[in-house]
């Protein structure tokens, strides 16, 4: 009975290609890792200025409303701001302002601030420029038919970019804004209307932009939290401003 040979090593070639497979899957996945950070990042893109929130030292803060205008909530939601005597910014989509010009008119003529939120609220990542121009042009010319006059500064859906969207703002002199305090963005924060005030006011700090969403059937306790909030962060010392005005702070 012959004994069996031993196992023939694997060739240098066959272990190059093994060695070589595994490092493109591990360079994949950190490529996925890295694009996505890119995609989802609050303070950088590959083009253009980002703020995310201001450098400042003086207790200012822009509270920001996303989405919209909806009839379920729009009304209440200023109503609420004309009774605290708060200036907002309102980032607005041209589908809905379309669909509901009176408000986006009532909006201006409360005296807020209107950002553009594209049209359709895509998520602007693997789009071409064509569809960025079409997205923000259109959403522009329905945001000057409320009558707002002043600066547009632009917010993606989700808070979503890649490279047509920073490029197209870059060369147009446009700035994204973000966010660095989001309460309804988490379900056991956006629960209730007291952990949505407790969790931005644990968060605020001076220069903060504050994203709510607040006109949606769906969204009524972030709704009935903006009153309280107003009320919570003006007894810390905090006053309310526009994105733009909150700009001018930048460095004070």
């Amino acid at each position: 009975m012959h004994a069996r040979p031993a196992a023939r090593p694997a060739s240098r070639p066959a272990l190059r290609w093994a060695l070589g497979g595994a490092v493109v899957i591990v360079l994949l996945a950190v490529s996925a890792l890295g694009l996505d950070r890119l995609v989802n990042a609050r303070g950088f893109q590959l083009y253009g200025g980002i703020t995310p929130r201001v450098e400042t030292s003086a207790k200012v803060v822009a509270l920001t409303f996303d989405d919209g205008p909806d009839p379920a909530g729009a009304g209440p939601l200023l109503d609420t701001l004309a009774e605290a005597g708060v200036p907002a910014t309102f980032y607005l989509t041209g589908r809905e302002l379309a669909q509901h010009p009176e408000l986006g008119a009532r909006i201006a003529a409360d005296g807020h601030e209107i950002g553009n939120h594209t049209y359709s609220h895509e998520r602007m990542v693997l789009v071409s420029p064509d569809f960025v121009a079409r997205e923000i042009e259109d959403t522009d010319a329905l945001i000057r038919a409320t009558g707002y006059a002043g600066e547009i500064t632009f917010r993606p859906p989700n808070g979503k970019k890649l490279l047509a969207l920073p490029r197209y703002l870059a060369e147009h002199e446009r700035r994204t804004i973000t966010w660095d305090v989001e309460p309804d963005s988490y379900p056991d924060v956006a629960a209730s209307p007291a952990r949505i005030v407790d969790h931005a006011d644990e968060h605020v700090r001076p220069g903060s932009i504050i994203l709510l969403h607040a006109m949606y059937p769906s969204r009524e306790q972030s709704l009935r939290a903006v009153g309280p909030l107003i009320e919570r962060l003006r007894d810390r010392g905090y006053e309310f401003v526009t994105v733009s005005e909150l700009l001018a702070h930048e460095g004070r």
